[in-house]
């Protein structure tokens, strides 16, 4: 094109390119308005399913001849008293927490060293090492329940926390090193090439170069192991007998339905207790989560 026809171009406005198609009222409610609040109801729906029903009463759980599923008519506390202090679901949340931060640190300490191995110790076989931590990753825990049972009484660490601490990174460290590797990936190698030419070694470069750049890549692994530690059952299901060392997934779950007598109050109350922690830690630490996702495919 040349200079004269580039001068009579008709220039570019916002009705010609961009998001101007959502100037119209109609097609914003279509194309922005309606999906946005499909989504809002699924995501909150089931938290508000949850609060009605902990504190509806009993005559309401079941008579929707009378009384709409969907309010509740003179709530109770009743269900949350008898699950906070007729039952030990407090010591569950306590087991809950420790289990999971305990588990958490452990995985986060094993996945920088691997991750920041495959990485940036550029050594024969790291890809394939990689590829095969994302695979042990992929195992279902039906399969290696068996096996890490055996080892779990080798040990005589049945029915403790300790059980849970020692097998959830079997399933932790995979996933958080996988995630690590990405997020070192796309730190500059300049920076460690800098550092190893003023002479620091590979362990003053881990800590005073790499990890405080990974801040945000070590919290998002850290989050997304805290709530798998947290949501995880089959293990706590299958290490775990007595009451006073369950977990809220299972101690819920064991111990609030009787045969075919389902506490649908109380096991509300817990499944919504149990849920808030990983809630407030999400909106704690959302901002370190999407930049480490930012970082993570940066290349």
């Amino acid at each position: 094109m040349s200079i004269t026809e580039q001068s009579n171009a008709q220039p570019l406005t916002d009705d010609a390119q961009g998001m101007s198609y959502l100037n119209r009222l109609p097609r914003r409610i279509v194309v922005l308005y309606l999906p946005l609040a499909v989504f809002v109801f699924v995501l909150l729906f089931p938290f508000y399913w949850m609060a009605i029903t902990a504190v509806k009463p009993n005559s309401q759980l079941t008579d929707y001849s009378n009384f709409s599923p969907f309010w509740v008519v003179g709530p109770t506390l009743d269900h949350i008293k008898y699950l906070l202090f007729e039952t030990s679901y407090p010591g569950w949340l306590w087991n809950t927490v420790v289990i999971s931060v305990c588990a958490t640190f452990l995985s986060l300490a094993a996945s920088v060293f691997a991750a920041y191995a495959i990485e940036r110790i550029r050594f024969s076989g790291s890809r394939s090492v990689g590829l095969m931590i994302f695979l042990a990753y992929l195992v279902p825990p039906s399969i290696l329940f068996i096996p890490l049972a055996v080892i779990v009484f080798k040990f005589g660490i049945y029915d403790t926390r300790w059980a849970l601490i020692f097998t959830y990174p079997t399933f932790l460290i995979p996933f958080c090193t996988w995630l690590l590797m990405g997020y070192f990936r796309s730190i500059p190698f300049e920076l460690e090439e800098s550092a190893l030419v003023d002479g620091a070694s590979r362990w003053q470069i881990l800590v005073r170069v790499i990890l405080p750049l990974a801040v945000p890549g070590m919290i998002s692994a850290g989050i997304f192991a805290f709530t798998l530690s947290w949501n995880e059952f089959i293990y706590a299901l299958t290490f775990i007998q007595s009451s006073e060392n369950k977990t809220v997934p299972v101690g819920v779950l064991t111990e609030l339905v009787r045969g075919d007598v389902f506490e649908w109050g109380s096991l509300m109350a817990g499944a919504l207790f149990g849920s808030l922690p990983v809630v407030i830690l999400y909106s704690f630490f959302v901002d370190y989560y999407v930049s480490s996702m930012t970082g993570a495919v940066k290349e």
